[in-house]
């Protein structure tokens, strides 16, 4: 219901879509899915439970749209089929685009945009033509989306022969988190193609 009426608020006009995970530290086992992970928040591997989470940003404002339980391996039910977060994000913005909604950016952080790095998911796309492969850059060039996403600035990028490059100044800005004092950190955006 809560999906059916934000798109009815949001009608046809273009959202910017954010993908990403959370996670709330849990004790124990008791909750369904718990165990220890990494979570985002908290910056580390904890005790806990994550989602995977999909907002809609229009005219500033930040609609939350979608979210599903990430399902570990060895915390799996009978009948569940294990996803990894990657696959669990084309499936949510397959899921949106049939509601209807007119996704105009997607951008997700470096979970998302490293997949390609070190594989070979161009193979495995071709292997899987439905993009069933959980590869989400994949995903959105076939849903002709633009997009994103964040690499670790530790990974290389194979670019073809003749592609030119820019790399904007390191930008300082400060980052505010909930379980500690504000930091000084740095972005740079590099530019390819």
């Amino acid at each position: 219901m809560r999906l059916w009426l934000t798109k009815i608020l949001i009608g046809e006009r273009e959202i910017i879509l954010c993908i990403d995970e959370t996670g709330d530290q849990k004790k124990g086992k008791s909750t369904d899915y718990v165990t220890r992970q990494y979570i985002g928040n908290l910056e580390k591997t904890e005790n806990g439970i994550v989602s995977v989470n999909a907002y809609g940003v229009v005219d500033g404002i930040t609609y939350p749209l979608m979210f599903e339980i990430f399902k570990p391996k060895n915390r799996l039910k009978s009948g569940d089929k294990h996803k990894t977060k990657p696959q669990i994000a084309v499936e949510i913005i397959q899921e949106l685009k049939e509601w209807g909604f007119q996704i105009k950016l997607v951008l997700a952080d470096s979970l998302y945009g490293e997949q390609r790095v070190g594989r070979l998911c161009r193979l495995e796309a071709t292997a899987n033509p439905k993009g069933e492969s959980g590869d989400l850059i994949s995903c959105l060039e076939k849903l002709e989306l633009e997009f994103i996403v964040a690499i670790c600035s530790n990974h290389g990028v194979l670019m073809p022969p003749g592609s030119r490059k820019r790399y904007n100044r390191w930008k300082a800005y400060q980052q505010t988190l909930s379980h500690r004092p504000a930091e000084t950190r740095y972005l740079r955006e590099i530019i390819f193609g």
